[in-house]
């Protein structure tokens, strides 16, 4: 860890190399520089880069069409029903088949 005296003579050497003017800015690039490190570690640490909690418009409209498309191969009509009716539906048929298939 740096101490006092340390942080001292690092100040007074930043201050003879750029000079009074320079050291605000300075200090403010250093300040949004660790501001954007702390972000990306917090990111990072929780996987935020990878997760993307919503998923996109263009993968809703293709479940959506999946399920369709497997309700009406599953001999259900799809007309005026939401998608959670659907895969209700869906579910009933395969438990009653697999029900039939038990009994046979």
């Amino acid at each position: 860890m740096i101490s006092a005296v340390e942080l001292i003579v690092v100040l007074i050497a930043v201050l003879f190399i750029y000079g009074p003017d320079k050291i605000p800015e300075i200090a403010h690039a250093t300040g949004k520089a660790y501001g954007e490190f702390k972000k990306a570690q917090l990111s990072a640490e929780f996987g935020l880069f990878d997760l993307d909690m919503k998923p996109k418009k263009n993968e809703t409209e293709d479940i959506e069409s999946k399920i369709r498309e497997m309700a009406r191969s599953s001999g259900i009509d799809v007309e005026g029903k939401s998608t959670d009716d659907l895969l209700n539906l869906i579910a009933e048929s395969v438990k009653m088949k697999s029900d039939e298939a038990k009994n046979t």
